[in-house]
């Protein structure tokens, strides 16, 4: 069981990539990425919005900021995967 916690939040990491990489896209997705897109905004989607709640956006340039929610919960990931 141990063994299989590291690759679970292995996925979860490539999962969080190809997520934020897609979701501008996620409309003209062939129907099989989509449903294992759908499955991780089902998984992200929440926790987003928990955290949007609490972090707020990163101001980098006039009118131009970086949602760090993402940021936040690779970290979070990271952290997991260093600790199994």
């Amino acid at each position: 069981m141990i063994k299989i916690i590291p690759i679970l939040i292995n996925i979860l990491i490539v999962g969080l990539f190809l997520y934020s990489k897609l979701l501008p896209y996620k409309d003209k997705l062939n129907p099989k990425f989509k449903k294992i897109f759908e499955f991780f905004n089902s998984l992200f989607s929440p926790i987003f919005n928990f955290l949007k709640n609490i972090i707020k956006p990163f101001q980098v340039g006039l009118g131009l900021s970086v949602d760090m929610s993402q940021i936040v919960l690779l970290i979070i990931f990271l952290m997991l995967l260093n600790f199994f």
